[in-house]
C-alpha cells in the first residue's frame, strides 16, 4: 500500500515531511504504531501526526498517558510481540523519566537476547533552542543517548531527510533515536518522494569549499550555511557538513573533507562538555593529525543550565559565533 502523494517532488515543511514518512510508513507496515502524549485527535504539540489517527484509527495511533517510562517500556513489550512502535516525547527535557527504560533495558536487550530478539522501536525526540521557550523545552540531550552503546541516533535538518530518515529509521530493526530539530518543523524545503539522497547513517557535504570545514547537526546546519554565505563575501571558503547520525558517525565523509582544508570547527547547541562534538574533536585529532593545520575548534551551548528565553540569543551558538571560531582556525 503506498500512501497517496500528488507530486513526486513537494516544497514542505519539516514537520509534515515527517508526518508524510510516518504515514508511508503505517501504510507499508500494519505492524507499525504510534504512542505519545495528545498525538492521537490534536496531533502533537508539533502537529507532527496530525491527521494519523482518523485515517490509521485509534488502535494503531495512541494516545498514552503523561508517563514516559510508561511510553518506553510498552513499546519495549509490543516490539518483543513483533511491533513497530514510534514513541514521540512531547519535548526533549521530558525524555528523562523513561531514561531508564531507554538506556538500561531498550539499549541492551538485543544483546542480551544474543541477537535472536529484535527491538525495533523508534523514538522522536523534538530538541534543541530556537523558539522562545524555557528549559525542559528547549534542551539538547544526545549526548545521553549517543553514550549509549545499542542505540542509533540520528537528527534530520532538511524536509527531504526528515521524510526518508523517519522511514529508515522505523525499517532499523535496532532501536533508533531520531531527534527532530524543532526550531526546523516550519520552514519549507523540497523532497524528493522518488528516493532519498543518502543512507541514513551517512554525513551530507552540504555545501563545498576549501578553506575550512565545519560541521554540525540538526538546526546548526542552517546556521553553518548562513556563516559560510558570510565568510564568502569576505573571501572565505567554507565547506558544511550536514552529520545526520551521531551514533554511529560517518568519521570518512569528515576526514575526506578535513584532509582538504586542514582546518575543522564543529558547532552544536548542546553543552560542550563531553558532547557529541567533543567526540568528533577528539577522534579527528587523532586520526587526521598530520592534515590539520589548526587545532579542532568547538563551538557550543555553554555548560550552564538551558537559561531563560530572553537570553537564548546569548547561549545558543550564532553566525558570529562560527565565524570567529573560523577566523581563530585561519590564524594558525
Amino acid at each position: 500500500m503506498t500512501a497517496n502523494i500528488d507530486a513526486d517532488i513537494q516544497n514542505l515543511p519539516l514537520a509534515k515531511a515527517i508526518n508524510l514518512g510516518l504515514r508511508q510508513a503505517m501504510a507499508d507496515n500494519s505492524k507499525v504504531l504510534l504512542m505519545g502524549e495528545d498525538i492521537g485527535q490534536l496531533g502533537g504539540v508539533f502537529r507532527v501526526t496530525e491527521g494519523l489517527q482518523a485515517e490509521f484509527g485509534e488502535g494503531r495511533v495512541l494516545d498514552t498517558p503523561l508517563a514516559e517510562s510508561g511510553i518506553i517500556g510498552s513499546a519495549i513489550g509490543l516490539a518483543m510481540r513483533g511491533y513497530r512502535p514510534v514513541c514521540e516525547i512531547q519535548f526533549d527535557g521530558f525524555i528523562f523519566p523513561g531514561f531508564d527504560q531507554i538506556t538500561s533495558q531498550l539499549a541492551k536487550l538485543t544483546n542480551r537476547y544474543l541477537g535472536s530478539q529484535t527491538f525495533p522501536v523508534v523514538i522522536r525526540v523534538p530538541y534543541g533552542g530556537h523558539i522562545g521557550a524555557v528549559e525542559h523545552h528547549q534542551e539538547s540531550p544526545e549526548a545521553y543517548f549517543a553514550h549509549s552503546a545499542g542505540l542509533r541516533l540520528v537528527s534530520p535538518s532538511t524536509p527531504n531527510d526528515g521524510y526518508w530518515m523517519i522511514q529508515e529509521a522505523i525499517a532499523s530493526n535496532d532501536p533508533v533515536m531520531f531527534f527532530e530539530p524543532k526550531s526546523r518543523y516550519w520552514p519549507k524545503g523540497e523532497v524528493n518522494f522518488r528516493s532519498s539522497s543518502a543512507s541514513l547513517h551517512s554525513a551530507r557535504v552540504a555545501r563545498t569549499g576549501s578553506d575550512v570545514t565545519v560541521v554540525g547537526h540538526g538546526a546548526m546546519v542552517a546556521m553553518l550555511l548562513q556563516a559560510a554565505e558570510v565568510a564568502e563575501t569576505e573571501g572565505t571558503s567554507i565547506e558544511v557538513i550536514d552529520l545526520r547520525s551521531l551514533s554511529p558517525i560517518d568519521y570518512e565523509t569528515i576526514l575526506t573533507s578535513v584532509r582538504k582544508t586542514g582546518r575543522l570547527i564543529v558547532a552544536q547547541e548542546a553543552p560542550e562538555n563531553a558532547s557529541v562534538g567533543s567526540q568528533i574533536a577528539a577522534t579527528i585529532g587523532e586520526r587526521a593529525f598530520y592534515s590539520l593545520e589548526a587545532p579542532v575548534i568547538r563551538v557550543s551551548g555553554y555548560d550552564t543550565p538551558f537559561p531563560p528565553a530572553k537570553l537564548e540569543s546569548q547561549y545558543l551558538p550564532d553566525a558570529d559565533r562560527i565565524l570567529e571560531a573560523v577566523d581563530r582556525a585561519l590564524a594558525y
